[in-house]
């Protein structure tokens, strides 16, 4: 893993929003970033182009795996999920719902089908069961549903599903399942296989590849019906020019991914309790996750609720500290609402603001030392501000 870059100003600690671009991908791109040729042609430019997509997509099936035809190449997660979810209730008109949990990302939540029944799975709002899926519940609705979508880790919280009993409950009662991965592919052991998932989506700027890619891997058997009209160029699913240059990007990004996994698997637990031990020694600050269940928490998430304070006010001192950080996810075009994620889970959003930190390949001690050193000040001054406005 090449090390770190120096950041003397700023520490960058969104990296669930977007990871930077890892060196790899950025050698392999620049390798090839003036090469001519559509991978379709089939003159000596075009055929070259596709030999370079097809070395992408192997490496990435054999990342994950997965068989090459099962990986389709997409604008990126959203585009992955929509074809995953839509195409799975096209192709299986005879089933009438279909069912996703209450913490799914917006590119699942926001979809809504004419005259399919749209089930919601309820999650755990205490205990072992926190912001998880009951796979009794999923195993209820099943054999209504073409499809089950569940996201394996959850982008605001960091919890993570039982995504394998989730699997095997889905599939006794025939209804495919989708995992929204794109949180997953940088830290979870990943095997499509053996998980005997049916769909998985993914997003290459989320573990250090270029903006503008994804995938979806689509098992062989799952043949969906396709969401738009074009060549039909990824398995008759997904039509466009695949953009070659971004594919081999995003599978030299996740090479390099999936080695230094579990080296920063250690390294991100250490920060977590760092960061924890320093946020919950301060009054009304509480972590909204599953630590103490294992395998429970992807710990370079960390999801915190500040008592009397805003989030925006948040939000804007640690910029100022020279942290970035957000509340929660960053694909509802800049805009600042109650999360859905959190009030499934059952928080009360009017009490207390939020504060979403992630970390990955980039970050240094040097940056989760200054979040430690800012956050009381930071809590300090937001909670301030929050009285102001309320005139207290």
């Amino acid at each position: 893993m090449d090390q770190p870059r120096a950041r003397a100003d700023r520490s960058y600690l969104d990296h669930a929003a977007s990871s930077p671009l890892r060196p790899e991908a950025a050698r392999a791109m620049t390798e090839v970033w003036a090469m001519a040729g559509n991978p379709s042609s089939r003159h000596g430019s075009g055929r070259a182009a596709k030999g370079l997509l097809e070395d992408a997509r192997e490496s990435i099936a054999e990342d994950l795996g997965a068989d090459p035809a099962e990986v389709i190449f997409t604008s990126g997660g959203t585009e992955a999920d929509t074809l995953a979810v839509l195409g799975s209730i096209g192709a299986r008109p005879e089933r009438p719902a279909y069912a996703v949990s209450a913490v799914e990302h917006p590119a699942i939540d926001g979809i809504a089908v004419p005259y399919r029944k749209r089930i919601e799975l309820p999650v755990g709002q205490g205990g072992a069961g926190f912001g998880r899926v009951d796979p009794i519940a999923v195993a209820d609705v099943a054999p209504r549903c073409s499809v089950v979508s569940v996201q394996w880790v959850n982008n605001e919280t960091g919890i993570v599903q039982p995504l394998t009993d989730v699997v095997a409950a889905a599939h006794e009662g025939g209804a495919w399942i989708h995992t929204d991965a794109v949180q997953a592919l940088d830290t979870m052991p990943v095997d499509f296989a053996a998980l005997g998932l049916d769909l998985l989506s993914a997003s290459g700027h989320k573990f250090g590849g270029p903006v503008g890619v994804g995938i979806l891997l689509a098992r062989r058997e799952a043949e969906l019906v396709p969401v738009g009209a074009g060549g039909g160029q990824e398995r008759r699913v997904r039509s466009g020019t695949v953009p070659m240059v971004l594919a081999v990007g995003m599978a030299a990004a996740l090479r390099s991914a999936r080695a230094d996994r579990e080296q920063r698997h250690e390294r991100d637990r250490r920060w977590r309790a760092q960061i924890v031990e320093a946020a919950v020694q301060l009054p009304e600050v509480e972590v909204r996750g599953l630590d103490g269940v294992e395998g429970g928490q992807q710990p370079s998430i960390l999801n915190l609720g500040i008592g009397g304070a805003k989030s925006e006010d948040l939000l804007v001192l640690l910029d100022r500290a020279g942290i970035d950080s957000s509340a929660g996810a960053a694909c509802q075009a800049g805009v600042q609402r109650d999360s859905h994620v959190l009030a499934a889970l059952g928080i009360d959003q009017n009490r207390s603001g939020s504060v979403r930190l992630s970390w990955g390949w980039s970050t240094g001690q040097a940056d989760i030392d200054r979040v430690c050193a800012a956050l009381p000040d930071v809590v300090a001054k937001a909670r301030a501000a929050g009285a102001k406005k309320v005139g207290f």
